[in-house]
């Protein structure tokens, strides 16, 4: 696991009326602080990444159909540089990810349909001057797959 990335399995709450299913609490070790709530759609066939943020923490959650997560850590002075991580995050696997700043991440929609997902950022984002640093999906000095053979 790449130094300082959380994944919190989530725990839907079941009744006969439907489902709660919390995602981020003030009182855990995942929550720092409140920036912003949105939520972005990933199409089938779709990679969005690679980017990172400088003080930025994100926390996804894929509200609706599934996403394959890709991390990447680069930051010189981490026990895990060089290395990558990746998850199953969604409908079929409820899990919250919390990526500290300055690893590099991305998703793709994974199993035919669009996916949702709910980031809970701990910055505004600003739209002058951006915390976010970009690279291609495909940078071939990221050592990831974002496709299996099938795929």
């Amino acid at each position: 696991m790449i130094e300082g990335v959380i994944l919190k399995p989530l725990r839907r709450i079941v009744d006969e009326r439907g489902y709660l299913m919390e995602i981020l609490r003030s009182d855990e070790e995942a929550f720092r602080k409140f920036g912003q709530a949105y939520v972005s759609a990933c199409f089938p066939g779709i990679v969005k990444a690679w980017h990172c943020h400088q003080v930025q923490f994100d926390h996804f959650c894929c509200v609706s159909g599934n996403l394959k997560v890709g991390l990447y850590d680069d930051r010189s002075d981490s026990p895990t540089r060089g290395q990558t991580h990746s998850a199953v995050i969604g409908d079929l696997n409820p899990m919250l990810v919390c990526i500290p700043p300055q690893v590099w991440h991305g998703f793709t929609a994974i199993g035919g349909q669009p996916a949702i997902v709910l980031n809970i950022p701990t910055e505004v984002y600003c739209y002058e001057n951006p915390d976010e640093l970009r690279r291609d999906p495909f940078d071939p000095d990221i050592p990831f797959v974002w496709r299996s053979e099938g795929w």
